[in-house]
């Protein structure tokens, strides 16, 4: 009789919390910040429009309702920063005596008027024929170095791609330099010039302090912008409202805050951060990252793209970079008996672990995934107009997110720590 009554007390106890847990986080719940976020008012959410600081004042309310407390004590939940747009003006550049083409130069720099030589005490990797140029190319962005990086000329049809991570950058005495290239030069002198002006930006950030591990960090987060407003169709939509990306990202960290906002019985601090500038390069999630010791980040959960069903249906979701830790594992565990399945991700060819908001962190060694539903190889409203919410499944997305919550419980906990990245195996 007490085995029986022992377990009738669990079942009951785990009942109820799924009751707890459906009565903060449902579809009507979901729907109500999805619609926000995701409305024509907001024009997209464009990076560097009043657009996307309105999504950000309407987040700030969220995690000021949820309960969260401000980023770094201050007035407001927003985490600034500033971004440099360069416009070249004019390259010069002289490789062992021979003048290099237009075009084969390309520099991510902050700096108005910059030359090099091969005295500039500049280190010279390499990015050889075989790889992806663009994995390697971000490497030496994120390094606190200053780099001469030669590029092989079998990447020559590529290599203008590079010329979009000079665009946009953060205001920094650092310089990399990518140089298409055959050899290895033993004389070099390049100067350039660019038109050079400042723009502000802001990450959206609420705390949640832990009871017992109050410096050991959990993160949760999805970006809010998106792409705007571009020419209308034949339909007269010109608005690109980004519903499952990434609003429905935003949305989830939105429902977890209210939801352990609401429990106040998380052992580590759990932070929620909603970042901007993914559609440019990732430029929140990056400077985000930059603000904390990636040895105190035990776990990131970050959420892109969860409207649709995954390729598996319902009840399902994918996690980029699976094999890179055991943190897949450990919600894997916690989601036994809960009807929800994470999977590997199935798109292992798009490099999905490097080209979201988890991957600053990962290069840092932090087990950071992005949990995702998204059928990549043929998601038919990816970055169109008609990425809007009534393509989304509301039921589905409140289910996933249901399941971060019960698949993080022990980490949230205290209790699990997943395995680190292994940071050599990055690249």
């Amino acid at each position: 009789m007490l085995v029986l009554a022992f377990f009738l007390l669990v079942a009951g106890a785990r009942l109820s919390a799924q009751q707890k847990l459906a009565a903060i986080i449902n579809a009507a719940a979901v729907k109500k910040i999805e619609k926000v976020l995701s409305s024509d008012d907001m024009r997209g959410r464009a990076t560097f429009t009043p657009d996307i600081d309105r999504a950000a004042d309407f987040i700030e309310a969220q995690f000021k309702a949820a309960g969260l407390k401000t980023w770094n004590g201050g007035k407001s939940f927003r985490q600034p920063f500033v971004m440099v747009r360069a416009t070249p003006v004019s390259v010069t550049a002289t490789i062992d005596g021979q003048d290099l083409l237009s075009g084969r130069v390309f520099a991510v720099s902050s700096s108005a008027d910059l030359s090099v030589d091969e005295n500039s005490g500049y280190e010279k990797p390499t990015i050889k024929s075989g790889g992806n140029i663009g994995v390697e190319a971000m490497h030496y962005i994120h390094e606190k170095k200053n780099y001469l990086v030669l590029v092989d000329t079998s990447y020559t049809a590529s290599f203008p791609r590079l010329g979009r991570y000079g665009r946009q950058q953060f205001k920094s005495d650092r310089h990399v330099i990518f140089v298409l290239t055959a050899g290895d030069p033993v004389h070099y002198s390049i100067h350039l010039r660019q038109e050079v002006t400042e723009s502000k930006l802001a990450n959206v950030v609420g705390i949640l302090p832990g009871k017992s591990k109050k410096k050991e960090y959990v993160v949760f987060s999805g970006h809010y912008d998106h792409l705007g407003v571009g020419k209308p169709d034949n339909q007269g939509d010109s608005i690109f409202n980004g519903a499952n990306d990434d609003a429905s990202g935003t949305t989830a960290v939105v429902m977890l805050a209210n939801y352990f906002g609401k429990l106040k019985n998380n052992k580590r601090t759990l932070i929620f951060a909603a970042f901007t500038a993914e559609e440019i390069g990732g430029y929140g999630s990056q400077y985000f990252s930059q603000q904390f010791d990636p040895a105190a980040v035990k776990a990131m959960f970050n959420i892109e793209m969860i409207g649709t069903e995954s390729k598996w249906g319902t009840n399902s979701a994918y996690i980029t970079g699976y094999e890179r830790s055991d943190m897949g594992k450990i919600l894997e565990k916690n989601l036994v008996g809960s009807g929800f399945t994470f999977y590997p991700d199935p798109y292992p060819q798009k490099l999905l672990f490097y080209r979201s908001d988890n991957a600053t962190l990962a290069r840092q060694g932090v087990p950071a995934h992005t949990i995702s539903t998204s059928k990549m190889d043929s998601e038919k409203f990816y970055h169109t107009r008609g990425d809007e919410i009534g393509t989304l499944d509301m039921d589905n997305m409140a289910r996933i997110i249901q399941s971060l919550v019960l698949s993080s419980r022990t980490i949230v906990g205290g209790k699990d720590t997943p395995s680190r990245v292994d940071v050599t195996q990055l690249r």
